[in-house]
C-alpha cells in the first residue's frame, strides 16, 4: 500500500470517528433534555458534561482530517447509526439511556483502537490524538458502567 493510500484509509476512518462523535453529541443532547424524574438528574448532568468532551473530540478529528489532506464532511454525508442511543419512548427509562451510552462508548473505543493500529509506525500524531480520545471514551464508559450497576444492582 502506498503512503497516499494509507493516508486515505486513515482519513476515511477519521471521518467515521468524526461522525460517531457528532451523532453522540446529538443523542446526548436529546437524552439530557428529554429524561424526566428524580433518578434521571445525575445521568442528565453527566451527559451534559460529556457533550463538551465529545464535541471536542469531533473538532480535533476534523482538524486532523484537514491537516493530513482530507476534507471535513458536511451534513449531507451523515448517516445515523446509533439506534441504541435514541431517546426512549418512556422519558423515565434511565436504564435504556445508560445502556445506549455504553454501546456508543464501546463503538467509539473500537473505532479509536482501529485507527491507532492503522496509524502504527506511519502517522504518530493521529495515533497520539486517538490514544487520548480512547482514554476519554474508556473513562466515560466506566462512569456509565457504574451507573448501570447501581440501577440494576
Amino acid at each position: 500500500m502506498s503512503d497516499q493510500e494509507k493516508r486515505n484509509e486513515i482519513i476515511s476512518e477519521l471521518c467515521v470517528a468524526y461522525w460517531m462523535e457528532m451523532e453522540t453529541v446529538m443523542n446526548f443532547i436529546a437524552c439530557s433534555i428529554n429524561l424526566d424524574g428524580v433518578r434521571a438528574e445525575e445521568i442528565k448532568s453527566s451527559l451534559q458534561a460529556d457533550i463538551v468532551a465529545e464535541m471536542n473530540h469531533a473538532q480535533v478529528l476534523a482538524k486532523r482530517i484537514k491537516t493530513i489532506g482530507g476534507i471535513v464532511p458536511g451534513s449531507a454525508s451523515f448517516t445515523a447509526r446509533q439506534s441504541s442511543l435514541q431517546p426512549p419512548k418512556k422519558m423515565t427509562d434511565v436504564v435504556s439511556v445508560i445502556k445506549g451510552v455504553i454501546v456508543a462508548e464501546d463503538s467509539a473505543i473500537a473505532q479509536y483502537s482501529k485507527i491507532i493500529q492503522l496509524c502504527d509506525g506511519f502517522d504518530y500524531v493521529t495515533q497520539d490524538l486517538c490514544i487520548t480520545a480512547l482514554g476519554d471514551e474508556e473513562e466515560h464508559r466506566r462512569e456509565f458502567m457504574g451507573f448501570l450497576s447501581e440501577y440494576e444492582g
